[in-house]
């Protein structure tokens, strides 16, 4: 990257950090408006397959519905990144309006065995750091960008919050273990596939190549842990939402754990399926699947169907 490249992309990014939210939020809605009206992009083209993978007793006027909402509202909390990324902790603390479930965090911290926050892509989750950097030192895995300036960009946003970035790899997974057992808190996006490897775990009926480091650390460690989200208000603030997680992930193997975080994150897609991002292309994750997002939709989902079938013939056997 030269460094004119450079400097055009740090140029990008601190005007767009300096916008008001509001701003962010038109422009993004303009970009989606252009996205739903012609159809033109491929990422809409895999929103589209996931929804109907995923939601496929909704009729084909609601799935529409919730893919258009799900466009601009995922454009909108991407474009929001940036403003968040360029404001003080004040003034993120500020946009967030209502706190629902503060009192399972402060119940859990109180007790001192370390915290995992399961944090699905949903929403606008980077609002969140400011409230929980109040309260507790937070560890968290961080995937360098391959950009530099973005990522020095990212970092810096990040390190504002006092959170400890450890690398995304079994140096990083120890030192996570370390603050855990010393009372910490960390957080985990579980809702993307490891790079290599992972468990075939079932995900809205599809065995998906799934980590089930989360359900570990849980685990291991005996910390507790809470499902967290944060979405957009009619104030255009934002609300927090802070819920607990069911014992059960306690009992059983890391893969018992991780099929409870799966349980735990479908439901949330049912109750909110607009506020999701859909545009991860997770169902590749089966090896009978790695090519249904190159497919016709009508031929990927007879294909999805299938493997659902044999997965769920092979779970009823006794």
């Amino acid at each position: 990257m030269t460094e004119k490249q450079k400097t055009s992309t740090t140029r990008l990014l601190n005007f767009f950090s300096r916008q008001p939210i509001l701003f962010s939020r038109f422009y993004a809605r303009i970009l989606a408006g252009i996205v739903n009206i012609l159809h033109v992009s491929k990422t809409s083209r895999t929103i589209r397959l996931n929804i109907e993978i995923c939601l496929p007793t909704l009729s084909k006027q609601e799935r529409e519905r919730i893919t258009r909402a799900t466009i601009r509202n995922e454009l909108q909390s991407y474009m929001e990144f940036f403003t968040i990324w360029g404001s003080s902790t004040q003034k993120n603390l500020s946009r967030i309006r209502k706190v629902h479930g503060e009192h399972h965090f402060h119940d859990a911290l109180a007790q001192g065995k370390g915290l995992v926050l399961i944090v699905p892509h949903f929403g606008t989750w980077e609002i969140m750091n400011a409230w929980f950097t109040q309260f507790t030192q937070m560890t968290i895995m961080y995937k360098p960008i391959k950009n530099p300036d973005a990522d020095d960009f990212v970092r810096q946003a990040r390190s504002r919050e006092q959170a400890d970035l450890v690398p995304t790899d079994e140096s990083g997974v120890r030192q996570i273990f370390k603050a855990l057992k010393q009372g910490g808190t960390t957080v985990i996006l579980p809702d993307h596939t490891p790079k290599v490897g992972g468990e075939m775990i079932e995900y809205f009926g599809v065995p998906l190549a799934s980590s089930n480091l989360s359900a570990k650390l849980i685990q291991k460690t005996k910390a507790k842990s809470l499902l967290l989200y944060a979405i957009r208000n009619e104030s255009d603030d934002f609300d927090m939402f802070i819920e607990p997680i069911d014992e059960k992930i306690y009992e059983g193997t890391a893969n018992d754990g991780t099929r409870v975080i799966h349980q735990t994150l479908e439901q949330l897609i049912q109750r909110y399926p607009e506020h999701y991002h859909w545009s991860y292309k997770r169902f590749k994750a089966n090896p009978e699947l790695n090519n249904v997002y190159n497919l016709p939709k009508e031929q990927a989902i007879t294909k999805v169907n299938i493997v659902k079938a044999e997965h769920q013939s092979l779970t009823n056997q006794p």
